[in-house]
């Protein structure tokens, strides 16, 4: 009974944290989509290391500014994390807690893969120690650093998708939402997981990867909006237990 009413009650903090979490989904989406589409995507050519090098030498700020767009997405997930964990906790403490280690851990690996593009810098920066590597041999490294920092964000996105996995789980659980949009929730983080190591085992798989992003992609945007627009609603008591509970009688 003390769960019930926990669980039906939505505390003025929660309201402002579901805020929170709606604003940043939208946040990290735009600064993600800038970092890995319009400013990388326009000076990575995957199968040509020589025009990626020049590239990133004609465009070194545009390069940069894809950086501090990863950064500031990283920065705004923690702090999406938080108000995540305050938004749910109520459910289940303890799987509100399994998320955001989930989540950290994920956020951790992807900053680590950020050091690769710092490296893609500085391989092209034209420093005396590298000129033991020809020009050839430092465009591949510039290749090879890429590719590690994709290497990376997969193993990230299995955290991601399993942090998010329990977050959606609680979501349904609370009712907060509706039920179709934290079901969707469910199936997209689980996806992602699922297809992202089925690629790290099965590479040929490669080429269906973003298929499997596009759920993920609508559950974001979807939940994103609805917190930030409709917020959290409490959910109505149990109903059955009106016919526990014995009704006055209406009768003299």
């Amino acid at each position: 009974m003390s769960t019930n009413s926990r669980t039906s009650t939505i505390q003025p903090e929660q309201r402002t944290a579901a805020r929170i979490v709606g604003l940043l989904y939208l946040v990290q989406m735009a600064t993600g989509v800038f970092g890995e589409i319009v400013a990388r995507g326009r000076l990575i050519v995957p199968s040509d290391a020589t025009r990626t090098a020049q590239n990133i030498i004609a465009g070194e700020r545009l390069f940069r500014l894809s950086i501090a767009g990863d950064l500031l997405t990283y920065i705004g997930v923690i702090v999406l994390i938080w108000a995540f964990y305050v938004l749910v906790r109520p459910v289940s403490r303890n799987l509100a807690l399994l998320a955001v280690l989930f989540r950290l851990a994920e956020n951790a690996v992807l900053c680590v893969a950020t050091i690769n593009s710092l490296v893609m810098l500085k391989l092209l920066s034209g420093a005396d120690y590298l000129k033991t590597f020809d020009t050839g041999q430092r465009n591949a490294l510039v290749m090879l650093a890429y590719s590690t920092q994709g290497l990376a964000m997969s193993v990230g996105f299995i955290l991601l998708g399993l942090g998010s996995t329990v977050f959606a789980c609680l979501l349904l659980k609370s009712r907060y939402v509706p039920k179709a949009l934290a079901a969707l929730g469910i199936f997209a983080s689980l996806l992602l997981s699922i297809s992202t190591l089925a690629i790290i085992v099965f590479p040929d798989l490669a080429a269906v990867s973003m298929a499997c992003m596009i759920p993920m992609g609508l559950y974001e945007v979807g939940l994103g909006l609805w917190l930030l627009i409709k917020g959290i609603t409490a959910p109505a008591v149990n109903s059955h237990l009106s016919t526990l509970i014995p009704q006055p009688s209406t009768s003299r």
